[in-house]
C-alpha cells in the first residue's frame, strides 16, 4: 500500500503554483486531500512577514507531534529551515530548484537539508488544476528590488523570465483543456521580460489572442513597472477589471527610506489613468517601519 501524502500550502498564488508543480513529479505515493489521513506532509511556506513565520511553525509543531513526517519547501526553507531541521521540528528541507525531485525525497530514511539553487527557472509547466476552475501560470520567478522592508530577494533570488514561447505553449494547452481564465503569477511579474527586451505587456497582447482564453487576472504589480505597453492593452475585454498595485506609501520621504522605486506623483497619475478606464483598484500600505 503506498504511502500518503498531503500538501499544505500557505502564501501566494506563486505557491500555490508550485505545489501543483510538486504533485506532478509524486509517482509512488497516493496524494490525498485530509491532512489527519497522512503519513507525510509536505508543507509549501511562506515567509513575507512575522505572522507568516509563526503560522508555519505553529502548523509544523502540530503536525510532527502527531508523528507526521514533515518535508519544508518554500520561501520559508530558506529563511527558516535550518532552525527547524535543527530543533528536529521538521525531518526535510527541500529547496524550489528541488521539486522534480519530490518523490525521491518523500523515500529518505534520514534528515535532509538540500536548498539547492536559488537561480534556477522551472522548465515544466502545470496544465492541470485540481480543484480549481481557474488555472496559473507562473511567469517569472525572483525580484531584483531591495525593498528595505523585504526578505523576499533573498529567498527567491533575482528575478528571471520564463521563455515567451514556453508560456505560450502553457496557455493553448489550458486553453485546450477548458480553462477560460488564467491568473499569472510569480515574484514580481512586472520584471517580465526586461532581461530579454520584452515586457509583461507584450506578453498579455499575445496572450489574449489564444484560444480559449476569455479572462486573464494578474498579481501583485509595482508601479514603477507599469509601461506604456501595459496601458496600450487596459481597453482589452480579457483583462481582469481589478488590478492590485503595489504602493507600500505615500510619503516621498518615507518611499526613499524602503528604497521604493516609485514616487508620489507618478502614482497618483498612474491610479488615476488606470481607474478612469473603469478598474477597481487595490493595494498594500505600510503604516510603521
Amino acid at each position: 500500500m503506498k504511502e500518503k501524502v498531503f500538501f499544505k500550502t500557505f502564501g501566494c498564488r506563486t505557491n500555490i503554483y508550485d505545489t501543483e508543480l510538486l504533485k506532478s513529479y509524486v509517482k509512488d505515493y497516493e496524494i490525498i486531500n485530509d491532512e489527519n489521513k497522512a503519513q507525510i506532509i509536505v508543507v509549501n511556506s511562506c515567509t513575507v512577514t512575522n505572522g507568516a513565520d509563526s503560522g508555519i511553525k505553529s502548523y509544523v509543531n502540530t503536525m510532527q507531534k502527531k508523528g507526521i513526517k514533515v518535508i519544508l519547501t518554500g520561501c520559508g526553507a530558506v529563511s527558516k529551515g535550518k532552525e527547524l531541521l535543527d530543533k528536529k521540528q521538521v525531518f526535510g528541507v527541500l529547496g524550489a530548484s528541488n521539486k522534480d525531485k519530490i518523490n525521491e525525497f518523500l523515500g529518505a530514511k534520514t534528515s535532509f537539508y538540500e536548498l539547492g539553487n536559488l537561480n534556477f527557472i522551472d522548465k515544466d509547466i502545470v496544465c492541470e488544476y485540481e480543484n480549481h476552475t481557474k488555472a496559473f501560470v507562473k511567469i517569472q520567478e525572483g525580484c531584483d528590488f531591495a525593498c528595505s522592508y523585504c526578505i523576499i530577494p533573498s529567498v527567491r533570488g533575482k528575478s528571471r523570465s520564463v521563455d515567451e514561447k514556453a508560456l505560450l505553449k502553457q496557455v493553448e494547452i489550458l486553453g485546450a483543456n477548458g480553462y477560460s481564465e488564467i491568473v499569472l503569477t510569480g515574484t514580481n511579474i512586472g520584471s517580465y521580460g526586461l532581461k530579454n527586451g520584452t515586457s509583461l505587456g507584450k506578453l498579455l497582447r499575445k496572450m489574449g489572442q489564444i484560444s480559449g482564453i476569455k479572462r486573464i487576472r494578474l498579481g501583485s504589480l509595482e508601479p514603477a513597472q507599469i509601461d506604456e505597453s501595459f496601458l496600450e492593452i487596459l481597453d482589452e475585454t480579457w483583462l481582469e477589471r481589478h488590478l492590485h498595485i503595489a504602493l507600500q506609501h505615500t510619503s516621498e520621504k518615507m518611499l526613499r527610506i524602503m528604497r521604493r522605486r516609485s514616487h508620489t506623483d507618478n502614482d497618483l497619475k498612474l491610479f488615476n489613468t488606470i481607474a478612469s478606464k473603469g478598474y477597481a483598484l487595490g493595494t498594500d500600505f505600510i503604516v510603521a517601519h
